[in-house]
């Protein structure tokens, strides 16, 4: 994996951490901090910030507010997806709407994926 990144953003992931969206507080206390396996939040990747990252199931887990739906966010996520992938990573990508809505089909798509 590309273990450069830019150390710039760890300040700004580290503030990520502390005010992650309600969808992401929802998700991680409620679920993934609760698995057998670990994973970090708003982990540095290259020049991305991801997030939820499991190293060892090479995963990385993305909530989508509504910017990431616009032509711009879809252009971002396609590279940021591209360039995950070529460091082995698989993305799993959910809407806010889905966490409120189907929180348990969220949860069982990421145990199907482990």
């Amino acid at each position: 994996m590309n273990r450069t990144h830019n150390p710039t953003l760890k300040p700004y992931a580290q503030r990520l951490r502390r005010d992650m969206t309600g969808e992401e507080r929802h998700l991680w206390y409620d679920f993934l901090n609760r698995l057998p396996v670990r994973f970090n939040r708003q982990k540095v990747i290259g020049p991305y910030i991801v997030d939820f990252y499991c190293a060892s199931a090479k995963l990385v887990v993305e909530l989508d507010g509504s910017q990431h739906y616009e032509e711009a966010g879809i252009a971002a996520d396609e590279r940021r997806d591209t360039f995950l992938a070529e460091q082995g990573l698989r993305v799993l990508r959910y809407t806010n709407v889905d966490v409120h809505r189907n929180f348990n089909g969220v949860c069982e798509d990421i145990l199907k994926y482990l």
